[in-house]
């Protein structure tokens, strides 16, 4: 099997690491794309844009990872990394015999935003712009390749940074309402990423979250909590955001490694009081 990573990030390098220690075989071949040089042993890496994709001199390929990011904020760049690439990309695979193609989304085309409750089943609507483009861009693979595309809509990702989180805990003294949030560790994403390359029945679409939704000012609590600093106080109990339930990833029988984050947090804030 030839697997190409179309985008080789965080996420992207953790999957490819995994399929190359637990699935590869001999005969099988990683090629990695990104912008900039990597340098992973275990696979072949070509430095292209994806607006002008050349993949005819490779090995005919089988699956594909597409993982992309846009490289600043704004809504230009989320059209142009999103859907500006799709047709340069499906044109460079246009001669491969492509059997899976693996995209990479996100939860955002949910716009639901009143505490609902979301799961693979629940209707899609996306409420702002991103969230739009990004559910163009599910549509259109999904009309280029209808068989081979499956659609992963993870949720937050956290792993070994609680900068962002620490910082919260230090400024926040009042939280106005009770905002769902949800996360997935990066490591169990790239695991259940990895886990796809070889399934034999698939979905087209799955959220990938942990299942346990968690109001953010609860969280902010928590970190208050650990760092000694006062709590905050909660200004109402509207509801807000969203509760993200991966029921068909489940269904699969993956397992979690990291189904409580205040475990990996704890962990995370250990590493950073000792790096201070």
């Amino acid at each position: 099997m030839h697997i190409l990573f179309i985008g080789y990030g965080k996420t992207s390098q953790r999957v490819a690491q995994y399929l190359f220690e637990q699935d590869v075989t001999e005969s099988d071949q990683i090629t990695t794309i990104s912008r900039s040089p990597k340098r992973d042993v275990f696979a072949q890496h070509l430095s292209q844009d994806v607006h002008s994709l050349q993949l005819d001199h490779l090995a005919p390929i089988d699956l594909v990872y597409i993982v992309l990011a846009p490289s600043q904020s704004g809504i230009a760049q989320y059209q142009r990394t999103y859907l500006d690439s799709i047709e340069p990309i499906a044109r460079a695979l246009k001669a491969h015999p492509v059997q899976r193609i693996i995209v990479v989304s996100s939860t955002r085309v949910y716009g639901e935003h009143q505490g609902e409750k979301i799961d693979d089943d629940s209707g899609i609507q996306p409420s702002d712009e991103q969230g739009q483009i990004l559910r163009g861009m599910e549509l259109k693979w999904q009309a280029l390749y209808p068989e081979q595309t499956v659609i992963i809509r993870p949720s937050g990702i956290y792993g070994t940074s609680v900068a962002r989180l620490i910082k919260l805990a230090k400024d926040t003294q009042y939280y106005p309402d009770i905002h769902y949030s949800n996360r997935i560790h990066i490591h169990d994403l790239a695991r259940f990423l990895a886990y796809l390359a070889h399934a034999k029945q698939v979905s087209p679409s799955y959220i990938v979250s942990n299942n346990h939704p968690l109001p953010l000012h609860e969280l902010i609590v928590w970190f208050q909590q650990q760092l000694q600093l006062p709590l905050l106080q909660l200004n109402s109990h509207k509801l807000s955001g969203k509760q993200l339930y991966a029921t068909r990833m489940m269904q699969t029988g993956f397992q979690l490694q990291h189904p409580i984050c205040f475990n990996d947090y704890l962990m995370c804030l250990k590493q950073h009081s000792q790096s201070e």
